[in-house]
């Protein structure tokens, strides 16, 4: 009826030092995503992106607080933390949902990418804010019904081993590892949720960015050329990094699984990556920062008035 999640219980000597280093990051993660989500809402004029931007905020949001509030529990305590059967399954399906929403998202945003620059003159018509939404919404349906089916499946199957968890969440290869099940059948869910969640959206974003190399080398101009590159780097560096640690983790044999690599890997999925998304976009998007700048004058000038008002 309950699993338990041992989390860190390995490291006791070290469970004050994690809980604090966790919690910064975890505050310092909610505090950048909605301060991006924050900016794009007050921005009256906003392109197609920063609604883009504006899902993935609250995406990271959700991420961020349907993993790590557990994990902080679990350092609080010596022996882990238990978890029922159905909110481990609730925690594993919302988990997946929001990671393959990110996925789909991605891909929309290299769609986009690949508009403004290949077919600048249509951008306007092509990326409208309805498309936009039937996309966002798209993403969202496509990525619940897989995290749905892949949840069921894998709760579906016989646990026979040891309730203990040897991870600080519900992740998918950690509870198939607690299954007495034989052969390569009870991986086909996970593998087939990572080719629709993983392996066709990077090939999509790959088409995209294919299509977008042979449109920059059509540019004369080297200044053309290094703008409208620049406009892709942010992008670029997020797929690599939400790709390169679900890759690493989801596509491989049950045979291969390491709880300490998993977890060590995990921690970086979940805690690390949330972290630098706001950071990475705020250094590298000019219009954010413009969006930023302006809301931080706005509150500078409403704190003055404000104390005028009591003077």
């Amino acid at each position: 009826m309950e699993f338990l999640l041992l989390g860190f219980s390995e490291l006791l000597c070290l469970r004050v030092l994690l809980f604090l280093i966790f919690l910064v990051v975890h505050l310092v993660t909610l505090a950048g995503n909605v301060m991006i989500f924050t900016a794009v809402v007050m921005e009256p004029s906003r392109p197609p992106m920063f609604s883009f931007l504006c899902l993935l905020s609250v995406i990271e949001l959700c991420y961020t607080l349907v993993i790590v509030p557990k994990t902080l529990l679990s350092l609080t305590v010596v022996d882990g933390s238990t978890i029922s059967f159905i909110g481990c399954a609730a925690q594993m399906h919302l988990f997946v949902a929001l990671g393959g929403v990110e996925c789909f998202l991605l891909v929309a945003m290299s769609y986009d990418r690949y508009v403004a620059i290949c077919q600048p003159l249509h951008y306007l018509a092509v990326m409208s804010e309805g498309f936009c939404l039937k996309l966002a919404v798209a993403c969202c349906l496509g990525s619940f019904a897989i995290a749905l089916g892949l949840t069921v499946a894998v709760f579906r199957l016989p646990f026979c081993r040891s309730h203990r968890i040897n991870h600080f969440f519900c992740d998918v290869p950690a509870v198939l590892h607690l299954t007495c099940t034989q052969g390569y059948s009870p991986e086909l869910p996970l593998l087939a949720a990572c080719v629709l969640l993983l392996l066709l959206p990077f090939l999509l974003i790959f088409i995209s960015y294919v299509c977008i190399a042979s449109a920059l080398l059509h540019i004369t101009s080297s200044a053309g050329r290094g703008k409208a590159f620049s406009t892709c780097i942010t992008h670029l560096a997020i797929t690599l990094l939400h790709y390169g640690c679900a890759t690493f983790i989801y596509i491989r044999p049950k045979s291969s699984y390491s709880p300490a690599r998993d977890k060590m890997v995990s921690l970086v999925y979940t805690n690390i990556t949330p972290l630098l998304y706001p950071l990475i976009y705020s250094l590298r998007n000019k219009e954010i920062r413009r969006v930023l700048r302006k809301m931080q004058n706005s509150t500078y000038i409403n704190t003055l008035m404000a104390k005028r008002h009591l003077c």
